[in-house]
């Protein structure tokens, strides 16, 4: 089996990821980590071979949390779960030898594909021996890399999925109303994608007062 750390704050993330990993075959969740500290705590105490880690903790960045690692010496691999786009980050995590980077929001299948895809890569530099050559190592490489863009629910796009996101992020709460407004889409188009940001742990949602006829809800970045 392949032992899995989960680092991530967010409780209701962090619970998903561990449901995910649980049940994918081959992988189990041996704890998860709310914090950096709490992660270098586990990992001194429990044989651990994968990291599923949120760039974004509450007492440090995942990119200083993997320098933390290397410096213990901890062999063990990282694949970031995250919500953070900046190409400086992406740029650090390939750096740090992170073998792969899900962007959230994401589906079961989208963390499936690449954790089976990971113990494919394992299975391969793990046997011991040497390569025949440059096409060898060119195949186990691509074990490991990612095969596509991670699936969303049916009937959701991922470019009105970036509008959606982009619009919560730069705005101090919007309803589905203000959100479709914003990309170009009607209120029920709007919630269902901002509903599912919400399951994934990505936005807030709360009830909206003060204003005249249908109750609604507000969406905040977390």
């Amino acid at each position: 089996m392949i032992r899995v750390l989960v680092v991530e704050d967010e409780m209701v993330a962090a619970e998903a990821h561990r449901q995910y990993v649980d049940r994918t075959p081959g992988f189990g969740t041996v704890a998860v980590a709310g914090s950096g500290a709490t992660a270098l705590d586990a990992l001194r105490r429990t044989p651990v071979d994968l990291i599923l880690l949120d760039m974004n903790l509450p007492d440090t960045h995942g990119i200083e949390l993997c320098r933390r690692i290397r410096g213990a010496g901890i062999d063990v691999d990282v694949l970031a779960v995250t919500s953070a786009r900046e190409l400086t980050t992406v740029r650090a995590a390939a750096a740090h030898g992170v073998v792969g980077y899900l962007l959230k929001p994401f589906t079961y299948p989208a963390l499936r594909d690449r954790l089976t895809s990971y113990a494919d890569y394992r299975a391969r530099v793990t046997g011991g021996g040497d390569v025949s050559g440059q096409a060898d190592i060119e195949r186990v490489l691509d074990t490991v890399r990612s095969s596509g863009t991670a699936p969303l629910p049916k009937g959701m796009g991922r470019d009105t999925l970036d509008a959606v996101v982009s619009a919560v992020r730069s705005a101090d709460g919007l309803s589905a109303a203000e959100t479709g407004e914003r990309i170009g889409a009607s209120r029920i188009t709007a919630r269902r994608y901002l509903e599912y940001l919400a399951e994934a742990g990505l936005v807030d949602r709360q009830p909206r007062y003060g204003s005249a006829g249908r109750p609604e809800h507000e969406y905040r970045w977390r």
